[in-house]
């Protein structure tokens, strides 16, 4: 498929896509792996391994954000599947982790375009070349810069772009209507984050997309996580934003300081606590540690 750059504010319609029974998808069978329901105005999640995923569904088809590993998608397509035969119009990308996009592949020769930010696409590239896993890969073929707007019948949708972050490429996904927004990986509810430094990531630029997507988002808006500790609280409003936000301020702030007292990377790196950050939790403390020295010793 030949690639297709669409400038900021670009839109693309994808039909006439309507609303689906909202019970359809609110419950799940406990033997199924995999846990799915509808949020609001037939927008939904999914998850099971790696990034939550979010669906956009109607008897015309659906709108998917992330897609996990191949096993998971699999299941996603399965399960909207039962609901009826209708197409995959759209995947979208809130960045390139493989826990977000190596499902991708899952929807080749279903899908009709997948979409995501520039950086994005080309950290994909980069991993899957050095990884040689290209075979495994479906990329995007529209990819987005600051801004772009696209119609999903009564639903329309419009991603963000603030600048570097968990990576350089990180977007956040508003169904508008519904006023659902998807945040990726932009916030790790109460969960140790993963900084990647080697994608282009900024801890003080997350800092600001986070007030970005504050002061872009009113006090009805539901957030759509990538990760949390707990794995019932994917979902959630503005006090977490803030909450990650104010986590990654004092990570900063705890580092410089380390630094400032002479310690070594190798003695904060045995920190167990961070001051005034008392809900994170899990596995992963030290990443986070890593990414704020090395951001602060720079040259």
């Amino acid at each position: 498929m030949k690639r297709r750059n669409f400038l900021k504010h670009a839109s693309l319609t994808l039909g006439g896509l309507t609303m689906l029974n909202n019970g359809l998808f609110a419950n799940w069978s406990a033997e199924d792996p995999w846990k799915m329901k509808i949020l609001r105005g037939d927008v939904g999640i999914f998850t099971e391994k790696g990034g939550t995923i979010g669906y956009f569904s109607s008897p015309e088809g659906y709108v998917v954000v992330d897609a996990e590993f191949p096993e998971q998608s699999r299941h996603l397509i399965d399960a909207l599947k039962k609901s009826g035969d209708k197409p995959f119009q759209l995947l979208i990308n809130t960045h390139h982790h493989g826990d977000h996009t190596a499902g991708n592949i899952s929807f080749k020769g279903l899908v009709k375009h997948v979409a995501a930010h520039s950086n994005s696409l080309a950290n994909q590239q980069k991993v899957a070349i050095a990884q040689q896993s290209e075979d495994k890969q479906l990329y995007p073929d529209i990819t987005y810069g600051e801004s772009w707007k696209v119609s999903a019948g009564a639903e329309q949708i419009r991603t963000y772009y603030f600048g570097p972050a968990h990576t350089n490429g990180d977007s956040i996904i508003h169904f508008q209507h519904a006023n659902i927004a998807h945040m990726g990986d932009l916030v790790f509810n109460r969960r140790w984050a993963f900084i990647d430094r080697s994608a282009g990531a900024s801890i003080r630029n997350w800092i600001q997309v986070l007030e970005g997507a504050l002061n872009t988002f009113d006090g009805d808006t539901l957030f759509i996580f990538g990760h949390a500790f707990d794995p019932e609280k994917v979902t959630g409003g503005k006090n977490d934003l803030k909450a990650m936000q104010d986590y990654l301020g004092k990570l900063l702030d705890f580092v410089g300081k380390q630094i400032k007292a002479g310690k070594s990377r190798e003695d904060i790196l045995k920190e167990k606590t961070i001051p005034g950050v008392t809900e994170w939790q899990g596995d992963g403390i030290e990443r986070g540690l890593q990414a704020a020295y090395e951001e602060l010793t720079a040259g």
